[in-house]
């Protein structure tokens, strides 16, 4: 691994935990270089300013998604149903975020701090369409797939909000349960 890419490893890793943990607005790039062991000059010879580092942080939340989500999708039984694998989607959120200090999405976390019309915010938006059309492409061929894919999209989203206020991952894992009735799969 180069040294350029090495840095820029530490930079990713370093504010994705700040970031994640007390917020973009509030976390200064001093701070970013400091946990990640590198000089201030790292920093900018890999991003060219503090909005590209958060979008490098929301891409790679998202993409931490996609992967559990597609191993997960990817250990389903060839038969299983619209239903099975719409729940995967919970189960990646589930997964994605179970551990110590859970705070709810990053993504909506850092798009609340960020003003409107901001590229990050747009950026957000558009992972959480993927999410919607990933429920919506799990739900095919049933005739409701766009609404419930919305309905469950909502639902998701929401539960991670009211999980994240409240510090406790079971609001998603609840939500999971009433997913798996609306789906047909309780």
């Amino acid at each position: 691994m180069s040294a350029r890419r090495t840095a820029r490893s530490k930079l990713l890793a370093a504010a994705s935990a700040r970031f994640y943990a007390q917020g973009v607005a509030s976390t200064g790039i001093d701070v970013i270089t400091a946990d990640a062991g590198v000089a201030k000059m790292s920093l900018y010879n890999n991003f060219r300013s503090k909005a590209e580092l958060v979008a490098a942080y929301l891409d790679g939340r998202q993409q931490e998604f996609l992967d559990v989500h597609r191993r997960l999708a990817a250990a389903l039984p060839a038969d299983a149903g619209p239903g099975a694998r719409a729940l995967t989607v919970f189960d990646a959120y589930v997964e994605h975020a179970d551990g110590a200090d859970f705070r709810g999405c990053g993504l909506l976390n850092a798009a609340g701090e960020l003003p409107a019309g901001d590229a990050g915010r747009e950026a957000v938006a558009g992972h959480k369409a993927e999410v919607e059309r990933l429920l919506r492409e799990a739900l095919a061929p049933r005739d409701d797939a766009d609404a419930l894919a919305e309905h469950l999209s909502l639902l998701l989203e929401g539960a991670m909000v009211r999980g994240g206020l409240e510090g406790d991952l079971d609001r998603v894992r609840r939500a999971r349960a009433i997913a798996a009735g609306l789906v047909g799969e309780d």
